[in-house]
């Protein structure tokens, strides 16, 4: 197997993978930001009412793969040939070592520890014998496996939220940018009676639907769906995105928490915590709950309501 990589301005991304993939037969094609973990890195999403995200980045790197050296030099011929005087390049063209790709994969994904009785395990190991709660899940197509340290705050949050001081209620539970169900599920591992989960990317809410059957939760309990399934009010809302979109979705998010309920985000930088919490000044007092690896979950508590005599 070979693997050709190139540089392109975000331009061309979108025609350039198609050459690869429906003209020139690559196996795969994947885009990367050419600036990732550098100051310049960009975060490309979508939410309900804004523009589609871009393709690509304004400098991607494109890897595609194929069977042969020969059919990748074509790929990297006719791909110059059509978008050379645009600015793409080629980077590298090298032999990808044959692997089982199936083993290598597993073997990258070990049971992840939440709470010493609370574990993520993958389909292909055993629980650990202290584990009491466990997700099966499997890495898949949709973000959250429970090895980010965004997934495993938020997911220990909840392990918590009955024992320590956020004393929450479960009754309903909202799980808004969805990905891969892990939050959903773990809500109704630890005791939520209703949970919506929603995403903007329709393979999510199927991936999502998928995993909770392979839990064992019930779809009437644990419900998918798009961003407009959303209804209402909910004793805890999720959200694991970027700090971005949780900045642009402030009023949304605020809006759908109960009197007495609670707002839990992720996907934050620790030096992005300022800025959220300004977004959510108008509603709600935001806070940094939790931190690792430079990341930080942000919490916040609505006041119950009060009656008057």
């Amino acid at each position: 197997m070979f693997e050709l990589v190139m540089r392109a301005p975000a331009a061309t991304v979108e025609p350039l993978s198609d050459l690869l993939m429906e003209d020139l037969d690559a196996l795969s094609v994947s885009v990367e930001d050419a600036d990732a973990d550098t100051d310049a890195e960009q975060a490309l999403f979508g939410e309900p009412g804004m523009p589609a995200p871009a393709p690509g980045w304004e400098r991607s790197t494109l890897r595609a793969l194929f069977d042969n050296e020969a059919a990748a030099e074509q790929a990297a011929t006719l791909a110059l040939a059509q978008f050379g005087a645009a600015g793409t390049h080629v980077q590298a063209l090298h032999t990808v070592a044959e692997q089982d790709w199936v083993r290598l994969t597993q073997s990258q994904f070990a049971p992840v520890e939440i709470t010493p009785e609370f574990w993520v395990v993958p389909s292909w190991h055993e629980a650990p014998a202290e584990a009491r709660q466990v997700i099966r899940l499997d890495p898949g197509l949709a973000f959250g496996t429970g090895t980010h340290p965004t997934t495993h705050m938020c997911l220990r949050w909840l392990a918590r939220c009955q024992s320590g001081p956020a004393n929450a209620d479960l009754t309903r539970v909202l799980d808004y940018g969805c990905g891969s169900g892990i939050l959903a599920i773990g809500a109704a591992l630890v005791g939520a009676a209703h949970i919506d989960a929603v995403d903007i990317d329709p393979a999510a809410v199927q991936s999502t639907r998928d995993n909770a059957a392979h839990n064992g939760i019930a779809a009437d309990r644990l419900v998918t769906g798009l961003p407009d399934r959303a209804h209402g009010v909910y004793t805890v809302v999720l959200a694991n995105i970027l700090a971005t979109p949780l900045k642009l979705l402030a009023p949304l998010l605020a809006g759908h928490v109960a009197p007495g309920g609670w707002l839990v985000m992720a996907g934050i930088l620790e030096r992005q915590a300022d800025e959220v919490t300004a977004a959510y000044a108008p509603w709600l007092d935001v806070r940094v709950a939790d931190r690792e690896d430079g990341w930080v979950l942000m919490c916040a508590h609505r006041a119950a309501a009060t009656t008057t005599a």
